[in-house]
């Protein structure tokens, strides 16, 4: 999960190198927290959250494929 997220995040960022993912793995669910650049915070929550939500679908069609919740994370 964390290096779906970070291959999409540095696909849509001006500063791939400073993408950072990290999950945090509980018993049942994993939250993922996506940290990017000050500059590029608006391109990952995209046009009212259209791009955030975007990931979160997929994230979680991804989890439910190996029988786990994965919640995602935006640090700002």
């Amino acid at each position: 999960m964390k290096i779906l997220i970070e291959t999409i995040a540095k696909a849509l960022v001006d500063h791939p190198d400073q993408v950072k993912v990290t999950e945090v793995e509980g018993e049942n669910t994993s939250v993922i927290e996506l940290a990017v650049a000050k500059e590029d915070l608006g391109k990952v929550i995209g046009k009212q959250g259209r791009t955030a939500r975007a990931l979160r679908t997929i994230l979680t069609a991804a989890s439910t494929k190996i029988k786990k919740r994965a919640v995602l994370e935006i640090i700002e």
